[in-house]
């Protein structure tokens, strides 16, 4: 069975422990303690030397890093829809996994670090500025369709999806983000979803 070690109020965790469920994958999930240090372990550096959750175990392979995961989990678990294997159309889709590692990081889940986790490493003025560009974009790009790319839900999505609907933490208001909103809510319906502390489940009826 697969493994997944992460940790509760771990967006990038969650973002492994959604794409599982929506792929309708049995996995056993592994709680790693960071206030314990559990992640600094001897045990745990063998399975990703830079310290840091997620990492999902596949039989022999270890896949430190959750773009990574949903990466491995799309081609070998999913289809061509979760990342599609036309050049062009996965260019798309790998885009916003760097917008996710790169913008999304330095903005909503750093502001994140500083206010729900007392991270005073966080510059928050630069994160603040950071993270309103990048809900700004992501409103205009969603203003003329319903998916980040292609017209149906990608890793794109998973990748984005939580730091974003996460970012009330992080003391960001998305009221004003009409279509930032409406994007969330189409994800939140889809088969197979799940929630984590921060983000809850709906019941409403689930879209394709």
């Amino acid at each position: 069975m697969i493994k997944l070690y992460g940790h509760e109020v771990s967006g990038n965790s969650y973002k492994a422990q959604l794409l599982l469920s929506l792929l309708e994958i049995d996995y056993q999930y592994l709680s790693v303690d960071l206030r314990k240090g559990e992640h600094k372990s001897p045990e745990y550096l063998k399975l990703n030397p830079f310290g840091q959750v997620p990492v999902l175990i596949d039989g022999d392979i270890a896949i430190p890093d959750a773009q990574a995961i949903l990466v491995y989990l799309a081609r070998r678990y999913g289809n061509d829809r979760w990342l599609p294997k036309d050049p062009e159309a996965e260019s798309r889709v790998i885009r916003w996994l760097s917008v996710t590692t790169g913008e999304i990081r330095q903005g909503l889940e750093a502001a994140r670090l500083f206010y729900l986790f007392n991270d005073k490493s966080v510059d928050i003025e630069v994160a603040m500025q950071k993270s309103i560009f990048i809900l700004q974009q992501l409103e205009q790009h969603l203003t003329n369709r319903e998916w980040l790319e292609l017209g149906h839900p990608t890793i794109a999505d998973i990748a984005a999806f939580p730091y974003v609907v996460l970012a009330p933490d992080g003391r960001l208001s998305l009221a004003n983000y009409p279509y930032i909103c409406a994007w969330i809510e189409r994800i939140r319906k889809l088969p197979g979803f799940v929630g984590m502390p921060g983000i809850e489940v709906t019941t409403a009826v689930a879209v394709n």
